[in-house]
């Protein structure tokens, strides 16, 4: 196989449509537009288009504004606030302060601290 073709065939990547979900649920994406509808110069139709599509947690780490009369008094809103990290061992995300204090919930990977504390007991 020739080298341009092997570095054809590893540059295309497939994702699946959870992943593209993910990505954009993650990342955020924000629709921006503006339509103007005029004849002879004379504007006779304007419409503007604001639209945002990412998660809870996505919207409250950029600090999007939500539509009015939205209640943010929800469980799930106040999870998404929550500041979060990866686990260095296995890579899911917890809240940071409980990362931090007790180690992660799902590898009981702890902090060097931790286990400093818990040799010195």
């Amino acid at each position: 196989m020739s080298p341009a073709k092997q570095s054809m065939e590893h540059s295309v990547r497939a994702d699946t449509l959870a992943d593209v979900i993910d990505r954009v649920l993650d990342k955020g994406l924000v629709i921006n537009a503006d339509i103007a509808v005029s004849l002879a110069g004379v504007e006779l139709l304007s419409i503007r288009i604001r639209a945002v599509l990412a998660s809870l947690e996505t919207a409250a780490r950029y600090g999007l504004a939500l539509p009015a009369g939205s209640n943010l008094d929800t469980e799930a809103w106040k999870q998404a606030v929550v500041i979060k990290d990866d686990c260095p061992q296995c890579g899911k995300r917890s809240a940071q302060a409980e990362l931090l204090s007790r180690g992660c919930p799902w590898c009981d990977w702890m902090p060097a601290r931790i286990k400093k504390r818990m040799v010195a007991s």
